[in-house]
């Protein structure tokens, strides 16, 4: 793995992230993310308006001037994003598909979360299941495109490989079961998807409704096709094969909190007003 090449790749992600997030905010983590607490930062002078309940009467009395302390959030906060890889997350529009929008999404958070100092890992569900230690900044988003370079799901040139051969047959009951652990200790998840690898919403259902869960679901303007389920045909390596869809089914499954982020938006600026 050409590492030059990689820092190519995640310079040209960053890149387009700030020419495509007017919104980009530190604020979205921290007021969405809690820390743990709060800890003392130092003390300042006393102005009209500071809360009394912080004023340091000890060093007060002993300098004459009346000073209060300040405290900054203790932050631990520790993210975990499933990555969906599958056949449909190829679709798009004009160019994006739908995983190229959540990979964006992913390398956003990243560079947050090293300014909230907070931590992320992501698990990477495609054929087999990768899961990522916990970074963040530019060595979380090297990590994760040089990991999707080893999967084949990236070219070297950074760009979504539409070739990839997807295996449907996966291990949904292990994903959920993953998913519901990291919920249950309390960890912060969120989950990129447009639901098609879900055979069965159950579990995913009663995570939702949970304050630490985060569902998005990605959309293309095929996934609101009005002939449903609609097919396509896809030719890889000489074979076609058989892709059969039907969104709006999902969705109408789902009775817990998720939100849509449709890539023919701002999607990026989308994700981060939603998480505001």
């Amino acid at each position: 793995m050409n590492l030059k090449e990689i820092e190519k790749v995640v310079a040209s992600l960053q890149s387009h992230l700030f020419r495509n997030s007017n919104a980009f905010s530190v604020g979205m983590l921290k007021s969405h993310f809690k820390g743990a607490g709060l800890q003392f930062k130092e003390h300042q002078v006393y102005n009209p308006g500071d809360d009394v309940r912080f004023i340091d009467w000890k060093l007060s009395a002993k300098t004459n001037t009346t000073f209060v302390k300040t405290f900054e959030e203790e932050r631990n906060v520790e993210i975990y994003i499933l990555l969906d890889i599958s056949a449909t997350m190829m679709m798009g529009y004009k160019g994006i598909s739908k995983l190229q929008a959540a990979i964006e999404i992913i390398c956003l958070v990243y560079l947050l979360a090293e300014k909230s100092k907070d931590k992320v890992s992501v698990l990477i569900c495609a054929n087999e299941t990768k899961i990522l230690p916990l970074v963040s900044g530019q060595e979380g988003i090297i990590l994760l495109v040089s990991q999707l370079q080893k999967l084949d799901v990236l070219t070297d040139k950074g760009l979504v490989n539409f070739a990839f051969e997807t295996n449907e047959a996966i291990d949904e009951k292990k994903q959920m079961s993953h998913l519901k652990s990291l919920v249950a200790k309390g960890k912060q998840v969120i989950v990129l998807t447009d639901l098609q690898r879900f055979g069965s919403l159950e579990t995913l259902n009663k995570l939702l409704y949970r304050k630490n869960m985060h569902c998005f679901v990605l959309e293309s303007p095929l996934d609101n096709a009005r002939k449903l389920p609609y097919t396509l045909l896809a030719t890889r390596a000489g074979k076609k094969k058989m892709i059969r869809a039907n969104s709006q089914k999902n969705e109408q499954g789902l009775k817990g909190r998720f939100k849509k982020l449709r890539v023919k938006e701002r999607y990026l600026e989308n994700f981060i007003r939603e998480m505001l």
